[in-house]
């Protein structure tokens, strides 16, 4: 066991080098791993446009989105496998097995044939990579995070935690660092046609350096004693399950930590860099290097609020990240709307679009084109990030600024709104512009930091050595596979149908008001447990 001395099992201390390497080792490896998950996130559009070709720009997003959603949505039965193994077997080779399994799913998603030569087989391969993907990732997390917190001394248990916390964004910076890299090496016709498969083949190379890292480590400390003492669990995943208060727990580690953090957290990455890059027609790449540049400077809210926890405890730091996200959330995301295109939320103000007609249900996962006149010129607005407001009238009709448009063709709709002030081209922030996004995600970073960042130690001082693998891992990637995984598709397809950029929020304010309830009343503090 770990105690506030350093001590480990057989009373031999951790010295500083191995404690350097057990962070270091964990913490790359988590970084590599989740670069491999993110990747795809962050390549979503074109992924879209070469796996999911329709005709539709908005059904080819929200089909990648969906398709990125699927690998948090077998997450669970990533942390019911590898769960089980890791108390069983383990920690240090079945977060071994993790590391390995994702980085070879994820060089093949850059190896898969596009839809255009390969056909519908092309998404079918693309989405059982991502599936694999899912399932090392559902046995990533809880292996790193048990690892960790039991070599870590009682007292500094939040501090040596956050640094896998960190990784996490760690790896989601890798993946816009290597994307920039790679685009400014070719041209953008190299890129689209088959460069963009270089930061997929690329995860080889962190596959190799993150297997070696972790090779070199021992087995845990407590999964060791617990081994020499003969009380490791035959059947950890039906001894989880086993006891009503463990039951509670994972349930209120479901819905008060996982669901709440992680929203949070997906809002503050992935919500930010399609709400710039789509509803406000921001340079992709400015947003890129934007979203990095508070990426980077987010990191040290993770170890702060970690090592703070050692201090006041874990639920405080949770449960006021919580409350200010629910006043933050949408005052932050104008700010950055100010900074990124004013011009447009000026438009938006001086020249409103309204649409009205007899029929105007728009569906954006058409594939054969929109029914009606009305929702096809609201999949145009759509696709171009415009705000617009629906009526019901006997006769299709679209307004700029109060003026009406007897031409519906989307050459007329443009000019129009154009005419009304609307930047529907893609745009670069100015200098005040670009501070204002990076205030903004830093800001996003810190409410994240607040609830993400204590996480790791409080899961593994929640459940028993026995269990601990497979408790936390369980409640922990169901809430973030499916509250966290689908919020880009969720808060993306509730924009396209209602054509405002902020009402995809309203999901994520939804799921932190839960957690902070169930978190208050019912998310115990575990700080100063002993994991033994």
């Amino acid at each position: 066991m770990v105690a506030a001395t350093g001590e480990i099992g057989d009373g031999s201390k951790i010295g500083a080098a191995r404690a350097r390497l057990v962070i270091a080792a964990s913490s790359v490896g988590t970084i590599f791993e989740w670069y491999d998950f993110f990747i795809y996130g962050t390549l979503a559009p074109i992924i879209g446009r070469l796996f999911f070709p329709s005709g539709n720009e908005t059904a080819q997003f929200l089909a990648a989105l969906a398709s990125f959603g699927v690998g948090f949505g077998v997450r669970p039965f990533g942390a019911l496998l590898f769960g089980y193994l890791g108390d069983r077997l383990g920690r240090k080779y079945t977060f071994l097995a993790t590391v390995a399994l994702m980085g070879l799913a994820t060089a093949g998603v850059g190896l898969v044939p596009t839809y255009d030569r390969l056909g519908i087989g092309a998404p079918v391969i693309l989405i059982a990579l991502r599936c694999l993907q899912g399932l090392a990732l559902g046995g990533e997390y809880g292996g790193a995070t048990t690892y960790v917190a039991e070599h870590a001394p009682r007292g500094k248990r939040g501090f040596y935690t956050s640094f896998i916390q960190a990784s996490v964004i760690g790896g989601f910076l890798l993946s816009l660092v290597v994307v920039l890299t790679a685009q400014s090496l070719v041209s953008k016709a190299e890129w689209d046609q088959w460069a963009w498969r270089i930061p997929f083949l690329f995860s080889l190379v962190l596959l190799v350096v993150s297997l070696w890292m972790r090779l070199k480590l021992h087995e845990s400390p407590v999964f060791k004693a617990m081994k020499l003492a003969g009380r490791v669990s035959s059947n950890p995943l039906r001894e989880a399950f086993s006891t009503r208060e463990n039951v509670k727990l994972l349930v209120v580690t479901l819905l008060g930590i996982a669901a709440g953090l992680t929203v949070i957290w997906y809002t503050a990455q992935f919500g930010a860099l399609y709400f710039l890059q789509n509803a406000q027609r921001l340079d992709d790449t400015w947003t890129r290097v934007l979203i990095g540049i508070g990426a980077v400077i987010s990191l040290g809210w993770f170890i702060l609020f970690g090592s703070l926890s050692d201090r006041i405890g874990r639920k405080p730091s949770i449960v006021m990240g919580y409350a200010l996200t629910l006043i933050l959330v949408f005052p932050l995301f104008h700010l950055m709307a100010a900074g990124a295109n004013p011009g447009l939320t000026e438009a938006a103000r001086r020249s409103p679009v309204i649409v009205s007609g007899p029929d105007c249900r728009y569906n954006p996962f058409a594939m054969s084109g929109q029914k009606t006149e009305c929702a096809q010129i609201l999949d145009h607005l759509a696709s171009k990030g415009v705000i617009y407001t629906k009526a019901t009238t006997p006769g299709v009709a679209i307004s700029v600024g109060g003026r009406a448009i007897t031409d519906h063709s989307p050459a007329a709709i443009d000019r129009a709104l154009s005419a009304g002030g609307w930047s529907i081209k893609k745009v670069k922030p100015t200098l005040r512009g670009a501070i204002l996004i990076v205030v903004g995600v830093v800001v996003l970073g810190m409410l994240s930091g607040m609830t993400y960042g204590p996480v790791a130690a409080l899961l593994a001082e929640l459940f028993p050595a026995r269990i601990r693998y497979s408790s936390m891992s369980i409640p922990y990637h169901i809430g973030t596979g499916y509250f966290g995984g689908f919020l880009p598709f969720i808060s993306q397809y509730i924009v396209a149908r209602t054509g405002n950029p902020f009402a995809g929020l309203w999901y994520t304010f939804a799921v932190v008001a839960m957690a902070l309830v169930v978190t208050i009343f019912w998310v115990p503090e575990t700080l100063g447990r002993d994991l033994d």
